[in-house]
């Protein structure tokens, strides 16, 4: 389903126009939080953040690497945050834009 919903992630240019995010996979990002020394478990909810956070944020509010995988950290080891929080997010985007899910593929 991670996957599904990162396949759905797009970005626009300056001109409006669509663009592909850069996308990263299960090893890239266990990679990154490596080799960057960040204490974050992998989890397919920090995919799916990592991958959000670059179609969404990455070159305008968070420069750079580093500052995406700080994100992801903050909204996995967020205190205040309930358990599948990072889903329920998902799940109101998709009905908030439309997007139907085909839950027999998902299963």
């Amino acid at each position: 389903m991670c996957e599904w919903a990162v396949s759905k992630m797009f970005k626009k240019d300056a001109n409006g126009r669509e663009i592909e995010p850069r996308r990263y996979t299960k090893e890239q990002l266990e990679n990154l939080i490596q080799r960057l020394g960040m204490n974050i478990p992998f989890s397919y909810d920090a995919l799916y953040v990592a991958n959000m956070c670059s179609a969404d944020f990455l070159g305008s509010s968070i420069m750079d690497e580093q500052h995406l995988v700080m994100y992801v950290k903050d909204v996995i080891k967020d205190p205040d945050a309930y358990d599948g929080m990072v889903f329920t997010r998902f799940y109101a985007d998709c009905i908030g834009s439309g997007t139907p899910i085909d839950w027999e593929d998902m299963v």
